[in-house]
């Protein structure tokens, strides 16, 4: 009898290591924010400045984020495509009016991973 319960105690508690450790590693929201009903939270605002400095690197452009305007999410495989209409400003420019952007960016968040797919101005 005493086996068996040593066994079942190891079992659970090997169990609820792996559980811990599956949500400490998997930092993402069940609904995939922690904020959905925010504009501007925390995670957009990390996905926004993620797209930017993509866009820089293609473009050779010196865009600084200013804010999200809009956003909406969608899941995709095992990740999600992030859509952000973001307001951007070209630092190259000394009178940089405020530009529009569309930008998508496909994110697996418990992978660490994100892509930008594609952006264009809208202004």
């Amino acid at each position: 009898m005493r086996p068996n319960c040593l066994f079942l105690a190891l079992f659970l508690f090997a169990f609820l290591l792996a559980v811990g450790a599956v949500s400490i590693h998997h930092s993402c929201h069940p609904s995939g924010d922690p904020q959905p009903d925010k504009i501007n939270n925390p995670v957009m605002k990390d996905i926004a400045e993620f797209a930017i400095s993509e866009i820089n690197k293609q473009s050779q452009k010196k865009l600084v984020f200013q804010k999200v305007v809009s956003r909406r999410h969608r899941k995709h495989l095992e990740g999600r495509i992030c859509r952000l209409f973001i307001e951007v400003r070209d630092e190259s420019l000394p009178t940089s009016p405020i530009m529009n952007y569309k930008v998508y960016v496909y994110e697996i968040c418990w992978k660490n991973f994100r892509k930008l797919k594609f952006f264009y101005q809208i202004n």
